[in-house]
């Protein structure tokens, strides 16, 4: 595996970690405390104290930490060395729901709260970089298992 998609698997899931830590601790401090403007369209505190802040009695920045900390774990050097395919499967997998709440949660920023959140959305760019380095390591190996008698 190319030491680039060591690197930056490991650095974009610890960022990540980083992004939703701080999402976590202001939704259960003080929402309004978020370094980011609180009017206008960038308007982070109306994002996470929504009511689509919460999915299914959980705070999405709860989820996107659990997310990103199971990211981290399978992204460790020690999980891309492992020849147990499930590893690999878990972790395509959790990149690509990473890749599909972004989505869902890009809708309901701009047209349920008609509001973004600049945190939120380094949470989202970073949750897509990941999806794009994991699907690279992933055809990486197929284009090695298919080259390799």
């Amino acid at each position: 595996m190319p030491r680039w998609i060591l690197r930056a698997s490991l650095g974009l899931s610890v960022l990540a970690v980083g992004l939703t830590t701080y999402l976590t601790v202001t939704h259960y401090t003080d929402p309004t405390a978020l370094a980011c403007p609180d009017s206008g369209v960038i308007n982070c505190t109306l994002v996470t104290t929504s009511s689509w802040s919460v999915l299914f009695g959980v705070p999405v920045a709860v989820w996107g930490l659990a997310w990103a900390l199971g990211m981290t774990v399978l992204t460790l050097p020690w999980a891309w060395r492992t020849r147990a395919v499930w590893v690999d499967r878990v972790r395509l997998a959790g990149a690509a729901a990473g890749g599909g709440m972004v989505l869902y949660l890009v809708y309901i920023e701009l047209f349920r709260v008609d509001a973004i959140c600049i945190w939120c959305t380094g949470v989202h760019l970073t949750a897509l970089a990941l999806l794009g380095v994991v699907s690279a390591a992933r055809a990486a190996r197929v284009t090695r298992r298919e080259t390799v008698p």
